[in-house]
């Protein structure tokens, strides 16, 4: 089987076939139950996914030993990728079979990042929990997400695009957190004997289960009855079949196959009881050959009815785009540019100046249309006012800035050709580096669907390289919505309330934000619109409850810099006051009484 999967492959190099059957054999010893899930897939994408997620395991393996310092360990290894990446080879196996997938499959050579930062960052961490769900499903995310996207980019390029559907989003979200729940519970004892409890500490305290049992594997009443009710959410949360019955026939045998392993290691967790406690529970190979079997021949069979559309085999290696050296913590960022013109920025009262300021960036067309220009090029000259603009709020010690790049409506009414244009000027400026050469956090507001795939690689890879930046927070908002995002946050809530995650009958202000896609922004302090109209256009609807307003003429394009001081001084010389009545200075009742004296 291994040998006619690299044949299919086009592997044939010994030393490479050498590095993938180490891949193959670490996975097949150390993670039965996910091997054979891959051995599901298309004969030329196993060594393919074998050796990414060999990588993701070896990476997480790495970061939990208890032999030295694990973040030091993989952060070495990460490095040594980096290295391996640039160079197009590795004498290690692992990553030899990686840096090889990479370039044959053009992947992003940073795919892992997010992965092996949260995994640097659990290794550091000195809390024994997290202590929500909300912080334990972030960690699942950043860990696991990446490899199923890597599977889903490499199913793409062979020709097979999986649709992810906007109005599934919360049951993907769900089945991720149903996988990463199982191997919680199937491997507690693994980490219980590193000192680590990976269940949210609010279901402890739920329950009354104490971290001093767990780490001391004293089954207890609390900790039994903790132990039942994950289980059966995991359950839950893997009882997904409307996902499967939309995908394309292979993909659908996949997870539908994997979902059936997974559910099997829940029930080999549920009979193994307190011993869950002293040793990873797996389903026995008698189990594991009754789902499998059926599953490989069921996949045979259907990859054989509908075979990949363009491409059977790996296509010819592609040098991958390589990130630029991973620079140290210390790294010194550029000052902002000074103004073309010489402009130097006002003195602002610290104490006055806006926390958040949130821009409709209006008339890029009409400033082309005056000028007898396509409009595309009003598009064009924004996207550099817009970097001015940026430099601006750096001078001025701006914390957080947004702007509102495409809505969702725009995206869907304006013509393709227009949206095209505006996107790639987008990318032109992500790709620049303008904006990761100084203190700038980049961030995306917006639904991944109806942009291009690679579009949306770049503006997650934007983020992630910048997520620990500390100067200007500078959120794009692009295919976003304001009812769109409301939407999501109620159906969150309906999600997280239907598999037992709430507990009592009202939902708060603050429950209501932690569900928003951004609910960690501050609310808007100054919401600006150029352009002349003055409506605000479903944007930012909740950040922008007391925000103060300002309309302006001046068409996007001919904005700089210091129309942006200009408006901040202006917004400190308002009184805000948030549905208050405001109490008079003394000034102004000596004012008032000398009025009524004369009256």
């Amino acid at each position: 089987m291994f040998a006619a999967d690299c044949a299919q492959a086009e592997i044939h190099d010994p030393q490479l076939k050498a590095a993938y059957k180490a891949c193959h054999d670490y996975l097949r010893t150390t993670r039965a139950e996910e091997f054979w899930c891959l051995q599901l897939m298309p004969s030329a994408l196993r060594p393919a996914c074998w050796a990414l997620f060999a990588a993701h395991c070896l990476a997480d393996d790495l970061a939990d030993t208890t032999e030295g310092d694990g973040s030091q360990r993989l952060r070495a290894w990460r490095e040594a990728l980096d290295t391996d990446l640039r160079q197009g080879t590795s004498q290690d196996p692992v990553r030899q079979a990686l840096v090889h997938t990479m370039w044959c499959w053009n992947l992003k050579a940073d795919a892992f990042d997010v992965t092996f930062t949260a995994l640097e960052k659990d290794a550091l961490r000195t809390a024994p929990a997290a202590a929500s769900w909300q912080q334990w499903r972030t960690r699942s995310k950043d860990t696991n997400v990446p490899f199923l996207l890597l599977c889903l980019t490499m199913l793409r390029h062979a020709g097979l695009d999986i649709p992810l559907h906007l109005t599934r989003l919360d049951a993907y979200q769900r089945l991720s957190d149903g996988l990463f729940l199982t191997d919680s519970l199937t491997d507690l004892a693994d980490d219980l004997s590193r000192g680590d409890i990976t269940l949210p500490a609010e279901e402890l305290h739920r329950f009354g289960a104490r971290e001093t049992d767990l780490l001391q594997r004293r089954w207890t009443p609390a900790v039994q009855a903790l132990i039942s009710h994950l289980l059966d959410t995991a359950r839950t949360w893997l009882d997904q079949p409307q996902l499967w019955t939309g995908l394309p026939p292979g993909p659908a045998v996949v997870l539908r196959t994997g979902c059936t392993l997974y559910r099997a290691r829940l029930h080999a967790a549920e009979k193994a009881g307190p011993t869950l406690l002293q040793h990873a529970a797996r389903p026995t190979l008698a189990v594991r050959l009754r789902i499998t079997g059926p599953g490989r021949l069921l996949a045979a069979i259907t990859w054989r009815l509908f075979p990949l559309p363009e491409l059977r085999t790996a296509p010819p290696p592609t040098r991958p785009v390589l990130p630029a050296p991973r620079a140290a913590s210390s790294e010194l960022l550029q000052p902002p540019e000074p103004h073309a013109g010489g402009a130097r920025p006002p003195a602002l009262p610290a104490e006055h100046m806006p926390r958040h300021v949130a821009i409709i960036m209006d008339g890029n067309g009409r400033w082309a249309t005056a000028r007898g220009l396509p409009r595309s090029d009003g598009h064009k000259t924004g996207g550099e006012m817009l970097v001015d603009v940026v430099h601006g709020a750096l001078e001025i010690g701006l914390s957080h800035l947004t702007v509102y790049l495409l809505s969702t409506e725009n995206l869907e009414k304006r013509p393709s050709q227009e949206i095209d244009k505006l996107l790639t000027f987008a990318r032109e400026q992500l790709e620049s580096g303008d904006f990761l050469r100084h203190d700038v956090r980049i961030r995306w507001a917006g639904l991944p669907d109806g942009l291009p795939s690679d579009f949306v690689d770049l503006l997650r890879t934007n983020e992630t390289a910048t997520e620990d930046r500390t100067g200007l927070t500078l959120t794009f908002c692009l295919n976003y919505g304001g009812r769109s995002e409301l939407t999501q946050a109620a159906d969150s809530l309906a999600g997280a309330a239907r598999t037992g995650q709430l507990e009592g009958t009202r939902v708060s202000e603050h429950l209501l934000r932690s569900h928003l896609p951004l609910g960690d922004l501050p609310d808007v302090d100054l919401l600006w619109r150029t352009g002349g109209e003055q409506r605000i256009s479903n944007f930012l609807p909740w950040h922008t409850a007391y925000a103060e307003l300002l309309f302006t003429d001046k068409l996007w394009p001919d904005i700089d810099r210091r129309d942006l001081w200009q408006a901040v001084t202006e917004y400190t010389h308002r009184s805000r006051r948030f549905g208050a009545v405001l109490v008079p200075q003394p000034a102004e009742l000596d004012q008032d009484a000398h009025i009524a004296s004369h009256r």
